[in-house]
Parts: C-alpha cells; sequence; structure tokens
C-alpha cells in the first residue's frame, strides 16, 4: 500500500499571512492542486498540519484526505516532526511526501520516484548542484520514524539533510532523469512569493487551455 503525506503546518508570511494551503491559485485553495496528484498516485491520503486550529482552517479543503495533527511532543515545530506525525498515522510500508505549496507536482515524477524505491529507505529528487528536495520524495515508514524520532528527541531534528545522513540507505535521483518525465521541472515549482504564485497560474493555465484543445 502506498500512502501520501502532505505537509500543510506552514504560515504564508509572502501571502498575506493566511496558511499557504489555502492560498487561491486559479480560484482554488493551493493545497487542492497537491491533493489531487496525490490521490491519483496513492492508496491513502493525509494531510499534516501543526495545530487543531489548523486543521480546522483547512477541513473544508481536504476533502477526502484524512487529517493529522502534528505531534508537538515530538520537539519544535519543522518539517521533520510533520513527516513523522504523518508516517505514524499512514497505513502503508511506504510513503509519498510532498509539501503543500508546490502545485504543480507531477503524478508520473511521483510514480517513478515509488517505482525506483526498491529495497532503500528513501528516493529523493537531487539537483546538478547538490540541492535535494526531500519534500517530494519516497519514504520507507519504519525505518524513517525510528531515524526521525531519535534526532527529534535529540533535538537535531530541524535540517532534513541530518535526517537524510541519519537514515541512510538513500537512492538519489538526478533532476537530469526525471526531465524525461516533466521537461521543465515545474514539479519542483516552491510557491513562496507573489512572483512563485504567478509562475503557477500561468502554467495552470496554459495546462486548461491545452486540455481544452485537446478535447476538441
Amino acid at each position: 500500500m502506498l500512502s501520501a503525506i502532505v505537509l500543510a503546518g506552514g504560515p504564508s508570511s509572502r501571502l498575506g499571512g493566511r496558511p499557504k494551503a489555502l492560498v487561491e491559485l486559479c480560484g482554488r485553495p493551493m493545497l487542492s492542486y497537491v491533493l489531487d496528484t496525490a490521490s491519483s498516485v496513492a492508496d491513502e491520503v493525509l494531510v499534516v498540519v501543526g495545530s487543531e486550529e489548523q486543521g480546522e482552517a483547512l477541513s473544508g479543503a481536504i476533502g477526502d484526505a484524512g487529517l493529522v495533527i502534528d505531534d508537538g511532543a515530538l520537539g519544535p515545530p519543522c518539517p521533520l516532526r510533520g513527516l513523522v506525525s504523518g508516517l505514524r498515522a499512514a497505513r502503508g510500508d511506504v510513503a509519498l511526501v510532498l509539501a503543500c505549496d508546490m502545485p504543480l507536482v507531477s503524478a508520473r515524477v511521483l510514480s517513478f520516484l515509488a517505482d525506483v524505491l526498491s529495497h532503500m529507505n528513501a528516493a529523493i529528487p537531487r539537483w546538478p548542484n547538490g540541492y535535494v528536495e526531500p519534500l517530494q520524495a519516497v519514504y520507507r515508514a519504519g525505518p524513517s520514524i525510528r531515524a526521525g524520532e531519535a534526532l527529534l528527541k535529540a533535538g537535531e531534528g530541524l535540517s532534513m539533510r541530518s535526517f537524510l545522513r541519519a537514515l541512510g540507505r538513500v537512492r538519489y535521483v538526478s533532476t537530469e532523469v526525471l526531465k524525461e518525465l516533466d521537461p521543465d521541472l515545474s514539479t519542483f515549482l516552491n510557491v513562496n512569493s507573489p512572483a512563485d504564485l504567478r509562475k503557477a497560474e500561468m502554467a495552470i493555465r496554459a495546462r486548461e487551455r491545452g486540455a481544452r484543445r485537446g478535447l476538441r
């Protein structure tokens, strides 16, 4: 069984201050695009938030996805805390982990990462400059929970790179390879600013026009 965990606990300080997941993109909450793609690939989808208040705010936008409240006992808020909380709640032995602010995430890329995981603990995209994409990746639940809990308990859970080093058995997948599936690598567009939001809007409008032409 393949699970998908969408981390949606972050605020949007540069996009109006409301939960980033609810920032409007072409008339829809940004989160909805990620959920649509995740549900097309995974058997279950979970949305992880940082508090009950965030959960209430997002309740109308998550559809059939499950809601997970970040476990504050694990340590201060950080992506790893959300990841571990989501993996604990997931039913699958393998999970996609996604950020809510990547609305152009590619189902083809996600499926490929799940396919190449094999016997490894994680499959992580990596750019030629060494930068990695740990929040658009695939993890094996058991080893990831154990490594993440240990780091968080030691107060070292703020760095995803530290987590990947502790996890071990990580398969890094070159973004050059992923271009075969997503030529412009828009799957990794991270919406952090109004300019990013405009880029995402333009890409979505272009896709919609292409889909309409294909129906003619």
